[in-house]
């Protein structure tokens, strides 16, 4: 990832230390960029006439663009009379949340606001944002198109306004708690205290950064303000099918990190498995084989069956940390051991504790279950001691 940073202070601007470096402002201004060019002079433009007079600051642009955006970037920011930084990245590693992330790392002010490159949203309402902020002491303010005072004029067709409103919708009923106080979990400009972002927690996917911020970071005290959403100054939206579904994916990733929900997800991909399970237990007895071996082969079925849902669906962000035959032959070894257990155990509930052979049997299918999942999260999903001691290393 390439940086530079442009001000007037390479043509001598006394805001500047002796070195040459910006003195902090009162707010970072991150805009994440993505072949924008024509809408960069526009935006900069409503910066200065917005923003320096009522409110120091320094713009960070991220981009990720395959166009002349830097080098337009570049260009205007000599007519800027604050400081404007451009941190360009080779590879867009969790989209346009992820350049959020870059950016807020790169800020040198306590209040940090991300807004798009698009010109949709004003940057008048940014004095607006980190004064409401501090009256509120608040750790988060998002513009909200869904308050009194606000609204989606900009979102252009009736397809797009039912796509927002139906993600606006999913979101909020998946989070109710941590998305509290938040009428707009979609909106993509908010202010927020660089002190309440825990980076390291943060995995971005895709453009929709306030609900990972807001679900991750979990600020303290949440305000809104509203906002009227512009038309799109140039250029095309970049809300595809495709970011669609990695919307829908990042989703389901931050439901998952409950482990309530993980067990939950972990037992209904578990009472999908006795399908495959069955079937080839069918074609195995039909087929001649002695009921009990085809039991322990048919029983593979259902674990590979199990395994593929489970590197999927639930664990995916966590394929990383170990080599898939090691992740294999652990699950493998975990779903028979739970075959094997099993049967000892339902002997031991009817023998020694009295109990009849079907409460002794649901007994030992709910504690075989929970050991199951503990068991995979712990030792197929969960780096190693080397592994860990590597990263902190």
């Amino acid at each position: 990832m390439s940086q530079e940073s442009l001000s007037p202070g390479e043509l001598g601007d006394p805001a500047l230390d002796p070195v040459g470096v910006p003195e902090p402002g009162a707010v970072t201004i991150v805009v994440p960029t993505f072949n924008e060019s024509a809408n960069i002079r526009q935006l900069l433009h409503q910066i200065t006439e917005a923003v320096p007079a009522r409110l120091p600051c320094e713009v960070v642009f991220v981009d990720d663009s395959t166009d002349d955006t830097p080098d337009v970037i570049r260009e205007a920011a000599q007519d800027c009379p604050f400081p404007v930084t451009v941190l360009h990245r080779e590879e867009a590693v969790g989209g346009l949340g992820g350049a959020v992330v870059e950016g807020i790392k790169a800020a040198s002010s306590d209040w940090v606001v991300v807004m798009d490159g698009d010109c949709q949203h004003p940057p008048s309402l940014v004095p607006e944002l980190v004064a409401t902020g501090e009256r509120a002491n608040a750790q988060l303010v998002v513009a909200s198109r869904y308050i009194k005072g606000g609204s989606r004029a900009g979102l252009s067709g009736s397809y797009r306004v039912a796509v927002s409103r139906g993600a606006t919708w999913l979101t909020k009923a998946l989070f109710p708690r941590r998305l509290h106080g938040i009428s707009d979990p979609m909106s993509g400009f908010f202010a927020i205290r660089r002190s309440a972002v825990t980076a390291d927690v943060l995995r971005p996917l895709g453009y929709k950064i306030l609900l990972e911020l807001a679900v991750r970071s979990r600020p303290r005290t949440v305000t809104e303000v509203p906002f009227v959403f512009q038309d799109r100054y140039a250029g095309e939206s970049k809300s595809t099918a495709k970011e669609g579904m990695r919307f829908l994916r990042h989703l389901a990733g931050l439901r998952m990190e409950a482990p309530l929900a993980r067990m939950v997800v972990f037992g209904l991909i578990g009472l999908t498995g006795f399908l495959p399970n069955l079937a080839a237990l069918w074609a195995l007895t039909e087929a001649g084989l002695h009921y009990l071996p085809a039991e322990i082969v048919a029983n593979q079925f259902g674990v590979a069956w199990n395994f593929l849902l489970i590197e999927t669906l639930l664990f995916r962000e966590r394929r990383r940390h170990r080599h898939w035959a090691d992740r294999t032959a652990r699950f493998a070894l975990l779903a028979n051991a739970d075959l094997v257990l099993r049967l000892p155990l339902i002997a031991l509930l009817v023998g020694q504790f009295g109990m009849t052979v079907l409460p002794a049997t649901a007994l030992a299918l709910v504690i075989t279950f929970v050991l199951r999942f503990v068991g995979t999260e712990a030792l197929v999903y969960l780096p190693s001691r080397a592994r860990k001691a590597r990263s902190t290393a």
